[in-house]
């Protein structure tokens, strides 16, 4: 199996945090939001994964060089590929043809999932989708009366359907989804001037081929703070019992109200931390009370009360009450 993840976008939602690194770096609950997604859907697949193909923009050699790590961790393969122009996903995807045969997955990097992923590989292809409420700002799929899809309908303005697509998607067959995405692109058949993902779907549809649905028990979005915040609180509800504190981590003089993550070296002292709180690798959190919070790595914070905030790498913060969003390499005082 392989999986592709288109994540070329600039993530502008989410500046200042993103002006450094692309937002599926950003960490939920001590992992950034890229790993946590392709651990989850490893962890639910019973075979090998053998390949992880991103398709980035102009992220920089560190960028790539974590990303083929974290495939590596997972005992895959790393592979990189480049959208230059932003000409939808469709044309992200196909950017990735050498990576796209065989059983493939494709799983769009700015979201996270709790679902049991297991699924029937002998398919033609799954579609992962959730029933929500107003589907009119979606994409979404009608079934036939034996459970496969009969129509793709993008933002529908009447109720045709409540089952909303969740940008994760299975292919038996990889090299008919390349072979129609390059025809795509070659006739020029764009939707709002972009190559789209859900135009070759409906071509593989007409084709032939039988899209299964499976259910997510629940969607996290990861667009902006206040996404990446609720996510932050989720997954840790989630992991709450996986060992979130690193065995050395320094607790001193302080109350850890879980659940929380502390990371590797970091340091809690004088402090109250939780609940829903993420303290990164080798940051300090002291004289402060902190909740519902990402502290990214070797960040320093002192004599603060912060709730609903997000500081970035290698920042300083010496304050009083706030609610932050301070990117990489800041430094900022309250005298």
């Amino acid at each position: 199996m392989k999986i592709i993840i288109p994540m070329a976008g600039r993530g502008t939602r989410l500046r200042p945090h993103t002006l450094t690194v692309p937002k599926p770096l950003i960490p939920v609950a001590g992992k950034p939001i890229i790993q946590q997604l392709v651990e989850s859907l490893a962890s639910s697949y019973d075979g090998q994964i053998e390949e992880i193909a991103y398709i980035v923009g102009d992220f920089g050699p560190d960028v790539e060089r974590e990303l083929i790590h974290i495939a590596e961790r997972l005992g895959a393969k790393g592979r990189i590929y480049y959208q230059e122009k932003a000409l939808g996903v469709g044309h992200a995807i196909h950017c990735a043809w050498e990576s796209l045969s065989g059983k493939c997955m494709i799983a769009f990097a700015d979201t996270l999932f709790k679902a049991d992923f297991k699924f029937d590989t002998s398919e033609d292809g799954f579609i992962w989708v959730q029933k929500v409420k107003d589907p009119s700002s979606f994409g979404v799929v009608k079934l036939d009366a034996e459970g496969y899809v009969s129509e793709f309908v993008e933002k529908p303005t009447t109720l045709v359907s409540d089952l909303a697509i969740v940008g994760l998607y299975y292919f038996r067959e990889g090299e008919r989804l390349r072979n129609l995405l390059k025809h795509i692109i070659d006739h020029e058949i764009r939707e709002k001037n972009e190559f789209q993902l859900t135009t070759a779907l409906e071509l593989l549809k007409n084709e032939g081929v039988r899209f299964r649905t499976g259910e997510i028990e629940e969607w996290l979005d990861c667009g902006n703070k206040e996404a990446i915040l609720h996510s932050n609180e989720r997954m840790l509800e989630f992991q709450r019992n996986n060992g979130l504190v690193a065995g050395n981590a320094v607790i001193e003089n302080s109350v850890i109200i879980h659940p929380c993550f502390v990371g590797e070296n970091a340091v809690i002292r004088n402090a109250v931390v939780g609940p829903y709180v993420s303290v990164g690798h080798h940051s300090t959190v002291e004289n402060t009370v902190i909740a519902n919070s990402i502290i990214q790595n070797k960040s320093q914070i002192k004599n603060a009360v912060l709730d609903f905030s997000m500081v970035g790498n290698s920042s300083r913060y010496i304050g009083s009450r706030d609610e932050l969003n301070l990117g990489d390499f800041s430094n900022f005082s309250k005298r």
